[in-house]
């Protein structure tokens, strides 16, 4: 019952600490998981892992690195004397993960491994690795970095967690990066295009899509040519790649806060994203990796979700795409950006290159 669940929580207050120097400082050694999906020896739960293509759904595997980031978190930040975390840990970001294997089988057992690999006051990154088994052999799949947030018992407010010291100079590198990271995503999000004019190569790259779709053909070079765009061949309107989602946000997706899973929402977008990749290219497109999930805000059971995906750049075989998500509430009638996300696949065959028809 979450109604009940939620109001134990609130007792749970008591056990937050009000300053990050009263908590324990952690290793990285001291969040370490491992977990093995034993895809190969227990036939039984392949079924939910199959895709058409007779291998493993990415769907599946962005909702276990989702689990898996917050389970490490709880590991990291575990008291010895509380049978219960007082903490709420939710996804706030997936920075990236990239792929360094097309094809993940759907009989060999997988195993992912991950630490907490740099954290602030509040905030945690975790680093997590997905392996597959091969004649005897775990060989790499892919990497994944997360951002964590710790929240109070309700998930209202921010929440302390422990410092982490790192041992060594390769761990000292690690949290270095980590620190990076935190550092490019402020810029990254102070960059936006509402605030600051594209780069002098972005502009080129803009202008030279724009006067190859001039009509040169047009008499009185200059008059009306800026009015008639015509596609170049072997090209698509980025408004002709456009396809729709929407799913209701039933209670079986939630989490422990009664909102959606986050890893459901990644899940669904990813599939938006592969069906719209599917259609652009007309051959089958492999993942190669994610870029930027931003969770700006949690949805709430009975939602309308609307995702919305189209193609937004093209290269050779490459298609990237964008997966807008946002939240209807009927009784409010209000539109709310939950996230947007980025997905990088390449496709069997080159694809046509996708053309915008507007600055916009």
């Amino acid at each position: 019952d979450h109604v009940q669940a939620m109001q134990e929580r609130k007792a749970l207050h008591t056990l937050l600490a009000k300053r990050q120097e009263d908590l324990p400082p952690r290793r990285m050694k001291d969040s370490y998981l491992e977990v093995i999906l034993p895809l190969g020896s227990q036939p039984e739960i392949r079924e939910k892992y199959l895709n058409v293509h007779n291998s493993v759904r990415f769907g599946r595997i962005l909702e276990d690195l989702d689990s898996l980031g917050v389970l490490i978190c709880y590991t990291h930040t575990k008291q010895e004397m509380q049978p219960k975390s007082p903490l709420s840990i939710v996804t706030a970001l997936v920075d990236k993960i990239n792929l360094c294997k097309k094809i993940i089988y759907p009989d060999c057992d997988i195993k992912f491994t991950g630490n907490v690999s740099w954290v602030g006051k509040t905030s945690m990154e975790v680093r997590m690795h997905m392996l597959q088994l091969h004649d005897g052999d775990y060989s790499p799949v892919l990497d994944a970095t997360f951002v964590m947030v710790a929240r109070d018992p309700e998930n209202k407010r921010p929440a302390f967690v422990n410092p982490l010291i790192p041992e060594g100079p390769e761990e000292e590198e690690i949290f270095k990066q980590g620190e990076l990271n935190k550092v490019r995503r402020i810029d990254f999000s102070s960059a936006s295009l509402l605030k600051m004019a594209p780069t002098a190569e972005e502009r080129n790259i803009v202008h030279d899509i724009f006067l190859n779709t001039l009509d040169t053909r047009q008499e009185g070079e200059g008059t009306s040519s800026f009015r008639s765009r015509k596609l170049p061949p072997n090209s698509v309107w980025m408004e002709d790649t456009k396809l729709k989602g929407l799913q209701i946000c039933h209670p079986q997706e939630r989490n422990i806060f009664n909102r959606i899973f986050g890893g459901f929402l990644m899940r669904k977008a990813f599939e938006l994203g592969w069906a719209t990749a599917c259609s652009y290219g007309g051959s089958r497109p492999f993942i190669v990796s994610v870029d930027d999930i931003m969770f700006q805000k949690p949805v709430e059971i009975g939602s309308l979700l609307l995702l919305s995906a189209q193609v937004c750049y093209t290269e050779k075989n490459y298609i990237q795409i964008r997966v807008h998500s946002e939240v209807y509430d009927a009784n409010t009638r209000e539109h709310h950006t939950t996230n947007i996300f980025h997905f990088t696949f390449i496709s069997e065959n080159e694809v046509p290159q996708v053309v915008p028809n507007t600055y916009g």
